[in-house]
């Protein structure tokens, strides 16, 4: 049986349609629908492309990268290669999804977010009687842009330095990459959660030893935290963003040495509070502080689009430098939703 993907005639044009990424590009050309019920079910359209040209990318058996060049079709599926690699590097341990209440995609790089700023009044949605007019919560648009930062690295390195390299084992350098962009768009994230995006909306700053924390300043005790805890309403601390230092003072309080605690750290690898907040550890954060978050409300991620490579390098140029980017910003939707904690 012949397939539409067999014959596909691919250039670099299909980067440079407005709108649409490389495998969207190639979707329209070659819907994966066409292939229900056959043994290609379950491949999108440029895995379809890596089958047609016999490219291995994984496992033991991966091919060298010389073989995306063997045909001038084929060299054209070497920067999507590039760019799902990165964007696998970035989900890996990326904890931006557990303190992102919403992802918006945009196109440009002015972004207008909106806020809503209850009263006390408001949250308590009291009876109406019958012909009474309903109270109103008011949704306006922020004062000031979003800022949208695009983060990347320069790939460097001549096509005869790595011809005969193994996908895989180049696979693992684009990995990097995207675990690096990642980390800086925490670093942006957790900027907003503190300084705000430029709304007057700096999260609400405590430090133990004062009022209302208590304690002893530059150490923390589960009472300290308690009452960090209690500042929350009407939101839920349901998450805890604390730098390496903080996290060993967490780790040595009596409450986080309940056994079950140590099960489930030792089974799963992830660690839960007495407080029942998802607890995250990340170099980003500065040393001696905390952020906890009501994750649900705290803050919107605006995204650039998908991650972007400089096709024409990668396809003419065969490597040299080409630029890997990602475009994202972070803005604050609810105030009280978010704190920080100095130790």
């Amino acid at each position: 049986m012949a397939y539409l993907y067999d014959n596909l005639k691919l250039d670099k044009g299909m980067y440079a349609e407005s709108g649409k990424s490389f495998t969207e590009v190639l979707e329209s050309c070659d819907p994966s629908e066409n292939y229900r019920g056959t043994p290609l079910e379950g491949l999108d359209a440029f895995q379809r492309q890596l089958k047609r040209f016999d490219i291995h990318v994984r496992g033991a058996g991966s091919d060298v990268v010389e073989k995306f060049f063997h045909t001038t079709d084929s060299a054209v599926l070497f920067p999507e290669f590039v760019s799902r690699v990165v964007r696998q590097g970035m989900e890996e341990d990326n904890i931006l999804p557990s303190i992102t209440a919403t992802v918006t995609a945009f196109h440009g790089m002015d972004y207008r977010s909106i806020t809503s700023i209850p009263s006390e009044e408001d949250r308590k949605l009291r009876r109406v009687e019958e012909g009474a007019q309903l109270p109103q919560t008011v949704v306006k648009t922020q004062e000031n842009l979003v800022k949208l930062h695009k983060r990347g690295r320069m790939l460097v390195g001549s096509y005869e330095a790595i011809r005969f390299q193994r996908l895989d084992l180049f696979s693992v350098t684009l990995r990097q990459i995207g675990s690096h962009i990642a980390r800086m768009h925490v670093e942006d994230a957790i900027d907003v959660v503190i300084n705000g995006d430029g709304n007057q909306n700096a999260a609400d700053s405590y430090e133990t030893g004062k009022s209302p924390i208590g304690g002893t300043a530059g150490t923390l005790d589960y009472d300290a935290l308690l009452n960090f805890w209690a500042e929350f309403a009407p939101y839920t601390m349901n998450t805890m963003l604390v730098s390496g230092d903080v996290m060993l003072k967490l780790l040595k309080l009596t409450e986080f040495q309940n056994p079950l605690t140590g099960l489930n750290f030792q089974g799963t690898g992830t660690l839960t509070t007495p407080l029942g907040a998802q607890l995250l550890r990340t170099e980003a954060m500065p040393a001696g502080k905390m952020i906890g978050l009501d994750k649900n409300y705290a803050l919107e991620m605006v995204t650039g689009g998908e991650v972007l490579v400089e096709y024409d390098k990668l396809i003419d140029r065969q490597l040299e430098r080409a630029a890997i980017t990602s475009i994202s910003g972070f803005a604050k939707l609810y105030q009280g939703a978010s704190k920080v904690l100095k130790i």
